[in-house]
């Protein structure tokens, strides 16, 4: 197959996702043709998944905090800082849902969305939020997060997002 048809095949898929229900583009694309049993087989692998997320967990966190490091040293500048930081935060997003934690993919979306708003030059109240939401990925990796005065799932993620909330103000009075 051409390159060229390539490409349209996509522009055709890109179509199709906005005015074709799924089972039809399965057809269109291809990939009604996967074999029922691998689907299954894949799905029961996703659900007994004995990996370690820790480890996972941990090299992501190194990336977040080299990016954030790197941001207050000013040795990145404007979008560059907030492109460096997306990625682990999309990377915890992604690999919170595969591994079934639920708490640290709705964590890194709170900072994905925040991240997509701020402005250039990164102020310090942002880099202070930034660094809150990392704190609480840490936290939840290393299984700090028990305990009566630590807070649960649905509290810490008010309480990021009211963060978030009162920058927006203080930005935009």
């Amino acid at each position: 197959m051409a390159e060229k048809d390539i490409f349209k095949d996509q522009k055709k898929l890109r179509k199709a996702k906005i005015f074709t229900p799924p089972n039809i583009i399965k057809g269109k694309v291809g990939s009604g043709g996967i074999d029922p049993a691998a689907l299954v087989a894949a799905q029961q692998a996703l659900e007994n998944n004995t990996v370690d997320f820790k480890p996972i967990g941990v090299a992501l966190l190194k990336d977040l905090n080299t990016s954030i490091e790197d941001a207050k040293k000013s040795e990145l500048k404007d979008e560059a800082v907030i492109e460096a930081m997306l990625y682990p935060a999309a990377q915890f997003k992604a690999q919170g849902s595969v591994f079934r934690f639920p708490l640290v993919s709705d964590i890194s979306d709170i900072l994905i969305n925040f991240l997509e708003t701020v402005t250039t030059p990164v102020s310090e109240d942002a880099m202070e939020i930034i660094t809150a939401h990392k704190m609480a990925l840490t936290a939840i990796i290393h299984g700090n997060m028990s305990g009566p005065d630590q807070p649960q799932g649905p509290e810490l993620k008010q309480s990021l997002s009211e963060a978030c909330i009162r920058y927006y103000k203080k930005r935009n009075p």
